[in-house]
C-alpha cells in the first residue's frame, strides 16, 4: 500500500451552529458544492458478527479479523463527473462470504471491488484493522528476551475493546431529535465536549439515509465513561448584540458573526483531530478518488483519532469516519511503534523512552504484551530489587 503524510481536514465543508441534547453536542457539516459523481449507501448483514480475511484463504490460521459488523458501505462513482447511482443496501446473500443464516459471516476482505463502478468496504473496521496490524508481525530478529510464540506468530492474537453507539447515554435520543440541514453531508459528534467521531459522506441524500447508522458504529470506552460522568453540557452561547442592530443588514452581519463564532468553537473542540498530521495508507484508488486509512503520530495523554477517508484529487473530503483511541490503546500502540522503530531491541527502546530496560518490560506487561516475553525475563523485571 502507498503511504504518505498529510494534514487531516474538512476541505469542502462548512461548520454550522451546533445542536445539543443533554451531554451530546452535534455539529452539522454542510457541503459547499454538492456533486453527484460519488455516492455512498449502506449494506446490511443478517449476522452482526463478522470474520474477515486479512490476506490469504479464509479459515487459514492467523489471518482472521473478527468483530461486531452490523453493516458495510457501498461506494459507487463515475470517472467523468457524471452522476453516479446510489445503490441501496442490497440483500445479505452468500456473495459476500458464507450463506445467510450462519452465526458468523465470512467476508473475503475489508475492501472488495464489485460489478461496475462499485466498491464495498467495512466502515471503521478498515481503520481498526490497520491499527491492530501495527507491528503485527512482531520481532524480526530472534532476540533472546522474546518467547518462541512471539518470534513465530508475532502479536497474534491481538484484541481491542470498544462500545457500540447505542450504549452511549442519550446518544440515540440526540440523533432522533437532531435537525438535518438542507446541504448537510456530515456531523461532528461530541460527548461532554470531547470529540467522539467525525462523520462525512459525499451527498446530502446519503447523509439522510445514514444518519441513524451512527448508533451502530463503535466508540472508545472513554466516551462511554464521559457519558455517565457528565450528564449536562456547560452553558455556551453566542448572542447578537441587540443594541447594535439598526437594520436588516446589521442583523445579517450579527448572524454571520454568531455563525463564525460557533464554527470557531467547534473547530477548537476538534483541534486535536482535525488539522493533525496523520500517516495515511491508500487502500484503493478509484480515479479521481482514493480510499485511505490513517493514524496520527501518537501523543500520550492527548487525543488520538484513527479513521478512514475518501479524498478527491483536489483535496476535497468526500467521506470521513474517525475513532478516538482510549489512553490505554494509545499507550499500547505507542509502545509497539517504539519497539518497531528500534528493531524490537529492548535496551535501545528503553533508551529512546528514557527508561530502564526493566521499566520497559513492566510497561509491556501492564499493557497486556507480557506474553511476548520469556517467563524468566518477566519474573526478573517484576521482582523487587
Amino acid at each position: 500500500m502507498k503511504t504518505s503524510t498529510r494534514t487531516l481536514s474538512l476541505q469542502g465543508l462548512d461548520l454550522a451552529p451546533p445542536q445539543t441534547f443533554g451531554n451530546v453536542r452535534l455539529v452539522p457539516l454542510l457541503r459547499r458544492e454538492v456533486r453527484a459523481d460519488l455516492r455512498l449507501a449502506r449494506r446490511r448483514y443478517d449476522e452482526p458478527i463478522g470474520v474477515v480475511s486479512r490476506d490469504g484463504d479464509l479459515g487459514a490460521p492467523g489471518v482472521a479479523y473478527a468483530s461486531f459488523i452490523p453493516h458495510g458501505l457501498v461506494v459507487s462513482w463515475s470517472e467523468d463527473g457524471a452522476p453516479a447511482a446510489s445503490y441501496g443496501a442490497s440483500l445479505a446473500s452468500g456473495r459476500d462470504g458464507a450463506a445467510a443464516g450462519r452465526a458468523v459471516r465470512l467476508l473475503h476482505r475489508m475492501v472488495k471491488r464489485e460489478a461496475g463502478q462499485r466498491l464495498r468496504f467495512l466502515p471503521l473496521h478498515l481503520a481498526m484493522e490497520g491499527f491492530l496490524g501495527l507491528c503485527f508481525e512482531g520481532p524480526g530478529i530472534a532476540w533472546s528476551e522474546y518467547s518462541r510464540a512471539a518470534l513465530k506468530r508475532g502479536l497474534d492474537p491481538r484484541a481491542e475493546r470498544s462500545i457500540r453507539g447505542a450504549a452511549l447515554p442519550g446518544f440515540e435520543d440526540a440523533l432522533r431529535v437532531f435537525e438535518i440541514h438542507e446541504r448537510q453531508a456530515g456531523v461532528l459528534v461530541f460527548i461532554a465536549d470531547a470529540l467522539a467521531s467525525a462523520f462525512v459522506v459525499p451527498h446530502p441524500d446519503d447523509y439522510r439515509a445514514l444518519h441513524r447508522s451512527l448508533i451502530e458504529d463503535f466508540y472508545g470506552e472513554l466516551l462511554h465513561r464521559y457519558g455517565y460522568l457528565y450528564q449536562e453540557l456547560p452553558p455556551a452561547s453566542a448572542p447578537i448584540d441587540a443594541e447594535a442592530v439598526r437594520s436588516l443588514d446589521d442583523l445579517r452581519e450579527g448572524l454571520g458573526r454568531v455563525r463564525r463564532d460557533w464554527a470557531d468553537f467547534a473547530e477548537l473542540l476538534a483541534a486535536d483531530a482535525l488539522g493533525r498530521e496523520v500517516r495515511t495508507e491508500t487502500v484503493y484508488r478509484m480515479s479521481p478518488f482514493r480510499l485511505e486509512r490513517f493514524i496520527p503520530t501518537l501523543r500520550l495523554h492527548e487525543e488520538n483519532h484513527i479513521g478512514e477517508t475518501i479524498v478527491r484529487d483536489d483535496g476535497t473530503t468526500e467521506y470521513l469516519k474517525t475513532y478516538r483511541l482510549s489512553d490505554a490503546q494509545a499507550r499500547r500502540a505507542h509502545l509497539l511503534q517504539q519497539l518497531s522503530a528500534n528493531r524490537w531491541d529492548l535496551a535501545a527502546t528503553a533508551a529512546a523512552l528514557a527508561a530502564s530496560k526493566e521499566e520497559l518490560i513492566r510497561r509491556l506487561d501492564n499493557a497486556g504484551f507480557g506474553y511476548l516475553l520469556e517467563p524468566d525475563v518477566l519474573s526478573a523485571a517484576r521482582s523487587p530489587r
